[in-house]
């Protein structure tokens, strides 16, 4: 998106991923989830529309393969049913019981780019998944009061 390095967009994606958690809590809060996600991506599709056109992206649009837009098409379609479930999931569950369990989306994606993509996997990428996993299970309430039983 920018000319920023990838670490760096990384992090600004985390960043308003949290703002994203907590402004589509509150805003979800009067409103239907699916409503609520429509206005999101109505949000979106404006936004980087207008970058697009700013930074005189759309002529590259000619350049797409058939396996370029099925790719994206399909990782719209996933991204759309992520949005439709993280709303729905807001709606009644808590930021942190959601959030955490969103966050699996790392795990996954670093399993299916080692799978599909044969991306390698560093033993400590490996060991910081499992800490993520171990992370998402520790903020789970029936887990919460296993442990509450178990130690006091």
């Amino acid at each position: 998106m920018m000319d920023l390095n990838w670490p760096a967009c990384a992090a600004l994606s985390a960043v308003f991923a949290g703002l994203t958690a907590l402004l589509a809590k509150i805003g979800v809060s009067q409103v239907p989830s699916n409503l609520a996600t429509l206005i999101r991506t109505l949000v979106v599709v404006a936004f980087a529309t207008v970058l697009v056109l700013a930074r005189g992206e759309l002529r590259g649009l000619g350049a797409l393969t058939a396996r370029d837009w099925t790719a994206l098409v399909l990782s719209g379609v996933a991204t759309g049913l992520s949005w439709l479930f993280y709303f729905a999931a807001l709606k009644t569950g808590p930021i942190s019981g959601v959030a955490p369990i969103d966050k699996l989306s790392f795990v996954i994606a670093m399993s299916l780019g080692f799978l599909i993509l044969r991306e390698p996997i560093k033993p400590l990428t490996l060991l910081g998944a499992a800490l993520i996993v171990v992370g998402v299970l520790l903020t789970l309430p029936t887990i919460q009061e296993s442990l509450k039983r178990a130690f006091g």
